[in-house]
């Protein structure tokens, strides 16, 4: 075989391989295109149907793959997005048909009242004393559902400074040791006789504590037992508020701390809460860095757990 045939044959074969990757390439493109317009149509049947679907792509083309991925995380998102705002819709939606509820009941007595002194044409001292205390339990609703909507809302200024968090725990004992006492609770108290400090705020403090205490006298006076106890290691301190009443269910736990979520037996009229006060005292912690917490173990211990940084100097 000549030079010249050798020359022909090579260029032959390299004309064809050239054919080969150029189809290649073309089919690779014309490929990847049609998957592409798969991708595209799929994704906007998923957004118009808000199905909650997933794209399925079968390719071995690992930037497509990874494109189907990422789509799909992006899907995910969404679908959690929508679904908590559904839920949030839901719990605002409650929580006004509850707030109408809680106010309309004493207002609908403070209008009673205001009626039959109306027609009687004098007020007794004992009316009086009642209209005042339902226009004071519209005004503690009122004050606690503005005090929730500025903390959510980041408006509540809370100047942080040094305190001592064990003054702290037995002026709040001392505040309800009287109406506990009256109620045949046994208190029992372990706070360092030594200042224990924190870097928050006291009135914070004191309020994540009164909601606590006042839950306990609501939620957990059959098991007549009230606790407290700070415990405090290098970093952390912790403040416990401990009952021994019904407790929780686990199917609750998780929503305890839910705005205007009460327990069933709240709907009696002697220990029902208005479902804010738990809410407060955990964006109080929040507030300060701190987490609110509840471990329970229905008729045997309930404990609520504080825990904010210890200040070290």
């Amino acid at each position: 075989m000549n030079h010249e045939t050798i020359l022909f044959f090579l260029t032959i074969s390299i004309a064809i391989l050239l054919a080969i990757v150029v189809y290649q390439q073309f089919a690779f493109r014309r490929g990847t295109q049609s998957q592409i317009r798969k991708i595209s149509r799929k994704l906007h049947e998923i957004i118009e149907s808000n199905s909650g679907e997933q794209l399925m792509l079968f390719t071995g083309n690992k930037e497509l793959m990874e494109l189907s991925a990422q789509i799909n995380a992006l899907l995910e998102t969404n679908r959690k997005t929508r679904a908590d705002y559904r839920h949030s819709e839901i719990a605002s939606r409650k929580m006004l048909s509850n707030i109408s509820h809680d106010i309309k009941t004493p207002m609908t007595v403070i209008l009673g009242y205001l009626e039959i002194m109306r027609l009687n044409g004098t007020a007794t001292t004992d009316m009086l004393q009642k209209t005042e205390k339902k226009a004071q339990s519209v005004m503690e609703l009122i004050n606690q559902f503005f005090t929730l909507a500025k903390l959510e809302a980041g408006d509540m200024n809370m100047e942080m400074s040094k305190i001592d968090v064990c003054e702290i725990c037995r002026e709040s004992i001392l505040d309800f040791y009287e109406i506990l006492t009256q109620n045949g609770f046994e208190v029992d108290i372990s706070v360092p006789d030594s200042p224990v400090y924190v870097f928050g705020n006291k009135d914070g403090i004191q309020r994540i504590l009164f909601n606590l205490i006042s839950n306990v006298i609501r939620y957990g006076a059959d098991g007549k037992y009230l606790g407290l106890d700070l415990r405090n290691n290098e970093k952390e301190i912790y403040i416990d508020v401990i009952d021994k009443g019904k407790g929780i269910d686990k199917l609750f736990a998780d929503r305890i701390f839910d705005r205007l979520f009460t327990l069933e037996d709240s709907r009696n009229r002697n220990i029902q809460g208005n479902g804010l006060g738990l809410t407060i005292a955990k964006n109080l912690a929040l507030q300060m860095n701190g987490e609110l917490s509840v471990q329970s173990n229905p008729n045997v211990q309930t404990v609520f757990t504080l825990k904010l940084k210890k200040m070290l100097y």
